[in-house]
Order: C-alpha cells, then structure tokens, then sequence
C-alpha cells in the first residue's frame, strides 16, 4: 500500500511540475511572398491587408509582401528559384505555369489542397500534364471595355460604332478610347474577334502569320491612323491615367483594375463586352485565366505549413467577399459565386458576361514564345514602320525560333 502511495505521490507531483512548465513558444516564421498586385488597383494594399489580418492571428508568423510587375516576377524567381533562394509563396498569373513547371520550379498543388472548392475554369487554367500547378484566388483576369457614363451613355455594340462614337469624343486632350499599346495581351481578344488563334489544334504550333492576325493589326493600325481615336503612344500607366482623370471615354483594361475604377467613378463607371468585330460579326475573346498562388519546388517544413494555412484563409468565403468588395474581381471559389454581392452587382455582371465570350489563356510553354515574338512586331505597326503583312511573317519567324530553341 505503502509503495503505491509513493507511486501515486510521483504521478502527482510529475503531472503538477508539467502543469507548471511553459509551454514552448510557437515557432517563429517569416513568408516572403512576391505578388504581382501593385498599388494603382489597390491589389498590393488587399495582399497586405490580408498578411497582416493573419499575422494577428498567428503573431509568431510575419510576411514581407514584394510587388513585382508580371514580367519581372518571372525572371526573377527563375533566377532566385537557380540560386537556391526562391520566395516563400508566389501570388501571380496561370501563364507563369508554363515557364515554372519546365524549369522544375514548382510544385503541384493536387495533394496539398481540396480543389474541389474551386471553379473548374479557374482550375483548368494551371493544369498541365494532369496536374495542377496554383490554387485560384481570383476568376477571369480578363480584358473588357470600361467606360465613364459621363462622357458616353451607352458603350458601342460593334467596331463601326466603336469608331464613329470615338470620333466624336476625340476631342483636344480627350480621347474616345485608351489601352496599352506595348502589350500583345491586348491584341488577343481582337484577334479572336477576326477568327484567328495563337496555336495551330495541338495546342503547340504558332500560327502567327494568317490572314486574320493580318487583319487585326490592320484594325489597330486603323483605330491609330485612321479613326484617330487613341493616343499616339500609351503604355498602361498612361491609359490607366487618363481614363483615372476623366480624359478618356472609355478603355480596355482588365477586371484586376475595377476596384480602383469604381473608388474614383462610383456608379458612373460602365463595364460591357469589348465591341463585336462587325467585319466577321464575331465577340472578341479575350484570355480568361485568374490569380493564383504558386507554390515553389522545395518548400517544406514549417513554412509549408504555414502557407498552406495562409491560402486556406484568403481563399475562405469572408476573405473572396472581401475581395470582390475591395476590387471588384469575381471569386474563385464556389460558395462565393452565388453570394447576391455579385449577382446583384452591374459591375461584376458586366464582367461576368465578358468572360462567357473569352477562351483560356494557354499555359503551354510555347506561349511564351509566342508573346515575345508578337510584343516587338505589334509595336512596328501601331509606330508604322511596319506592314500588317511583314509584322504577322516576322511574328512567325520569331516564335518558330524561339520554339525550336526550346527543344
């Protein structure tokens, strides 16, 4: 009995001196996240309101949010991703999937996360080999045309429209209509317009030189010479700023850019198709894809964790209404889409009904061939120092290079 006491004496105090021992402190862990939302939407602030709402809610986590533009994001990780000093979590565009899974840099995302939740088109726009290479944030990051309800009542339904009304409105420093000039992502929607494609039916073989990319740079070379209805230069800051500053009827830009529209425009701010081509009597298909979160190759450990927890919660229901109310970009997962925030919202109905006219953006690595060979060769024919005919050849040649130097 006596032995048993002394037993029971021991268990006791053990279990008082555990009771009294601290617990460790959690792990401290730090994410660097690059993003490719910078601070003229407000997509950056959103990023970095959401780091820091989870930050309160796990103080032993903090983020370093690093906004890079598009382009950069990609080299840059390629070359940290080569150096072994990748970032943490990468917030960004489907057609990096191509580049990144060629150069074995990132990870799929299949086993990690229920995809179920999320839209299938979002999904379908980072599948490569069977495999899903981002968890969707964001559903569409699609082209349309936006329009100021204070210079133009009603947006042009079709190209002759488009013309005559943005005659009209161009008018000293005012312009009819504005849109980047120096990216052929603006191109591909007009290109659907005229019944052409980027790729041949296997989904690889640039098809560049054809008489419908011929006659889309024809049409951009008319919309600039012509009709007179743009500016003679503008990049995306330029566009975006004159359509900020009431000098411009109505622009092309994406669904990424609503959120600051409508802070500046309010209930002013139209959102429509962009005008059907009334030469085929085709919509214009813009690229549709998202906003995703890349993963890199050899994260692991604690930080995998961490972020795996970290998309769970930007990706919850509160957090994609959030979004939607911050920037006016429909919601990747399920639940949300049926929220009436959106289904009552002529904004994001607008950009709705844009989408159902778009077609996926390729993720093919291929496609980055293609970008580059048509960036230079738009450029020439919108300064006129090329031919619709000898830009669309020179597109070929430069993408069929660059492929065979893929291989």
């Amino acid at each position: 009995m006596k032995k048993l006491f002394a037993v029971l004496t021991i268990l006791v105090v053990a279990s008082l001196l555990l009771t009294a021992c601290p617990k460790p402190a959690p792990k401290e862990v730090k994410i660097l996240l690059w993003t490719k939302e910078g601070e003229a939407d407000g997509g950056l602030q959103f990023v970095q309101a959401l780091a820091d709402a989870y930050h309160a809610e796990h103080e032993n986590v903090t983020f370093e949010v690093v906004n890079k533009d598009v382009e950069t994001l990609r080299e840059d990780f390629q070359t940290a991703s080569l150096a072994g000093t990748p970032p943490d979590l990468l917030w960004t565009v489907n057609d990096h999937a191509g580049p990144f899974t060629t150069a074995d840099i990132i990870q799929p995302v299949d086993d990690l996360f229920d995809l179920s939740k999320y839209v299938d088109s979002a999904l379908a726009a980072v599948e490569l080999d069977g495999k899903h290479w981002g968890v969707p944030i964001a559903n569409g990051n699609h082209l349309m045309l936006l329009y100021n309800k204070d210079l133009i009542a009603e947006p042009p339904k079709d190209t002759d429209e488009l013309f005559a009304k943005g005659k009209e409105l161009t008018t000293g420093e005012q312009y009819g209509l504005v849109w980047n000039q120096t990216e052929p992502f603006w191109l591909v929607p007009w290109l659907g317009g005229f019944g052409g494609k980027v790729f041949a039916e296997d989904g690889k073989t640039p098809t560049l030189n054809t008489p419908e990319m011929v006659a889309t740079l024809q049409f951009l070379h008319d919309m600039k010479y012509e009709a007179q209805i743009i500016p003679a230069e503008s990049d995306y800051n330029g566009a975006d700023t004159l359509f900020k500053e009431g000098k411009a009827a109505m622009i092309i830009n994406g669904d990424w850019s609503l959120g600051g529209y409508k802070e500046i425009l309010g209930d002013k701010l139209g959102v429509a198709p962009i005008p059907k081509v009334t030469a085929t009597g085709q919509w214009p298909k813009p690229y549709t894809s998202g906003v995703f979160f890349m993963l890199p190759k050899d994260l692991s450990g604690d930080k995998l964790e961490v972020v795996k927890d970290f998309i769970a919660f930007v990706t919850n229901k509160d957090n994609q209404l959030k979004m939607v109310k911050d920037l006016a970009r429909l919601p990747a997962l399920k639940e949300a889409l049926d929220d009436p925030l959106i289904t009552e919202d002529p904004i994001l109905k607008g950009s709705a009904e844009q989408m159902t006219y778009g077609t996926p953006m390729p993720t093919v690595i291929e496609m980055r061939c293609n970008w580059d060979a048509m960036k230079p060769e738009m450029q020439a024919v919108l300064a006129d120092t090329k031919t619709p005919e000898e830009a669309a050849a020179a597109m070929q040649s430069a993408a069929e290079a660059c492929i065979a130097a893929l291989e």
